[in-house]
């Protein structure tokens, strides 16, 4: 087994911020929850990239920042109609999800 960091996010609607994430170009890969009508635990994946969601209180703090390097911050960028800012170490933009969850896009320059 592969060694890796999985980020915990903080979310109030796994659902709606399922639907946000897969604008990113993540998948849902399987949602569990404990019993029927308690809080969900979610993972999105893009590539090998993995985020778990999670509705339950006390898992992660709101206001999150995530980075995330990806082949092409342009097209990420086009798709959420934001403006690329340009760095020295990559080209970036930075997004919030449904939840205040802020995610800094980049594609490195070098």
């Amino acid at each position: 087994m592969d060694e890796e960091v999985i980020p915990i996010l903080r979310v109030e609607d796994a659902v709606a911020t399922v639907d946000w994430y897969e604008r990113l170009g993540f998948t849902k890969q399987w949602e569990h929850h404990f019993e029927p009508g308690l809080p969900a635990f979610v993972e999105v994946a893009r590539r090998p990239v993995r985020l778990f969601l999670s509705e339950h209180q006390g898992d992660a703090r709101p206001d999150t920042l995530v980075y995330l390097r990806v082949s092409d911050v342009d097209a990420v960028a086009a798709e959420f109609g934001v403006p690329v800012k340009d760095a020295p170490w990559a080209r970036e933009i930075e997004l919030r999800d449904p939840d205040g969850n802020r995610l800094r896009v980049g594609t490195p320059t070098q």
